[in-house]
């Protein structure tokens, strides 16, 4: 199994930007399509963006389309969630999620699908 830490969270004002990172360990990063989910307070977690095992293919929700990139660096075990143009209503607790799946197994969008969960960060956008 991989264990997944993130970070990168905080406090921004509105248009800022923000850099989530997400390390995994023991098992290798590689081996799992990666998807950001988020969950503001009174709301349902909701997908943000996934990235293939190679990083080769990406989906986003309509919110991050445009603003949002996800990206990782196999050889660092990590993944990225590079936030621009950030807006109060992306203010939520971001997690990171490992889905094991075959190389040329699509991309998931539902959270269910994904094996292991990291314990969140809290990003917060300021009007």
């Amino acid at each position: 199994q991989v264990r997944l830490v993130e970070s990168g969270g905080g406090l921004v004002q509105t248009g800022d930007s923000l850099r989530l990172s997400c390390v995994g360990s023991g098992r290798t990063l590689k081996m799992y399509g990666v998807g950001w989910f988020r969950q503001a307070p009174g709301k349902e977690r909701e997908f943000v963006a996934a990235i293939s095992r190679g990083g080769g293919n990406t989906v986003y929700a309509d919110s991050a389309k445009g603003r949002f990139t996800i990206s990782r660096d196999n050889s660092e075990n990590t993944a990225y969630l590079q936030m621009n143009s950030l807006q109060p209503d992306d203010t939520a607790v971001y997690y990171c999620a490992a889905k094991s799946q075959i190389l040329t197994a699509p991309l998931s969008t539902v959270d269910q699908e994904y094996n292991f969960w990291g314990q969140g960060t809290q990003v917060t956008v300021s009007s």
